[in-house]
């Protein structure tokens, strides 16, 4: 956590290798186009895909235990905690979000649709100020979850296999996990699987952010507590309800609700007390700063379990 937080994952490197994402979306890809036949049955698209799930996952995960296995000594820490760091999102989640309240303060609306639109899947031009502010503090929310306290949560559990497997899986269902006509089927196992293991991650990120508030000058924890237990079950996802109701409540602020995605509206619960919806740049920055107080008690927490796991084992 310390070294992605640190440098993050170096763009000429990006250039140069690509990325253990990008990696597993060719396979995903691959397995999409030679498995995902449309003159197949609806039963057997879904056990295609489920099967491809399980070869993806056990490529991830073969592979990261191999890593871990093949390491000893300080030398294998160093190499364990820098492939490590590929797999968690910390630095490039800020920096984007960061990026739409920049674009919103400089350049105006335009700028602010620009570069929300690199992080979120719903129409940009459909959004005002407002809208754009709150996806940003919405994908945040959620992508704190995601990006961040799940695959750390899944390293320490099962190392970088865990880490690796829970990657994966979070790609598949990025990339296929859809309910599109060609997606429906092939995909419903990615969706599945990612839900279940986002469960325990979204559920330690909402008090995570719960935590934070409470370091927070203009933050209320109780607020956020309130609307975890009010709203976050009302959310369309089984997860994104939880991070999401928590920084609405902290921050005093009404997201998710209905949104429009390639050009259809979605309706969803109000996560929060349905306050303030008139979101701006400064509140990004506000869910910002709750966030890295969020990420920071979490390198604390694993710290802590680290030591007591070394003092026990």
């Amino acid at each position: 956590m310390l070294v992605e937080l640190a440098i993050g994952y170096p763009e000429r490197l990006f250039r140069l290798v690509g990325h253990p994402v990008t990696w597993i979306g060719r396979l995903i890809a691959l397995a999409d186009k030679r498995c995902n036949v449309e003159t197949l049955s609806p039963g057997a698209r879904r056990l295609n895909g489920a099967l491809s799930l399980a070869v993806i996952l056990t490529l991830a995960g073969l592979a990261g235990w191999l890593i871990q296995t093949a390491l000893s000594g300080w030398a294998g820490l160093l190499v364990a905690a820098l492939v490590g760091s590929t797999l968690v999102a910390q630095r490039s989640l800020a920096t984007h979000v960061k990026a739409v309240a920049d674009g919103l303060d400089a350049g105006g609306l335009a700028e602010g649709r620009r570069a929300v639109s690199q992080i979120v899947g719903r129409d940009p031009e459909s959004l005002d100020e407002a809208g754009v502010s709150r996806a940003a503090i919405e994908s945040l929310a959620e992508n704190c979850s995601d990006g961040v306290v799940a695959p750390v949560f899944w390293m320490a559990v099962g190392g970088l296999a865990g880490g690796a497997l829970y990657k994966a899986a979070n790609t598949a269902d990025s990339m296929i996990g859809h309910r599109s006509a060609r997606h429906l089927h092939f995909g419903w196992a990615a969706a599945r699987f990612d839900d279940l293991i986002n469960l325990p991650a979204s559920r330690l990120t909402a008090f995570l952010f719960i935590a934070a508030a409470f370091f927070m000058r203009d933050a209320s924890a109780g607020a956020a507590w309130r609307a975890v237990r009010r709203d976050a079950r009302l959310h369309r996802s089984p997860n994104a309800g939880w991070p999401e109701a928590s920084m609405a409540g902290a921050l005093g602020l009404a997201l998710a609700g209905p949104r429009r995605y390639g050009g259809e509206m979605v309706e969803d619960a109000v996560m929060g007390d349905g306050g303030r919806r008139a979101a701006n740049a400064g509140d990004i920055r506000r869910a910002l700063t709750l966030y890295r107080i969020a990420d920071g008690l979490l390198i604390g927490l694993v710290a802590v379990a680290a030591g007591l796991w070394h003092l026990v084992f």
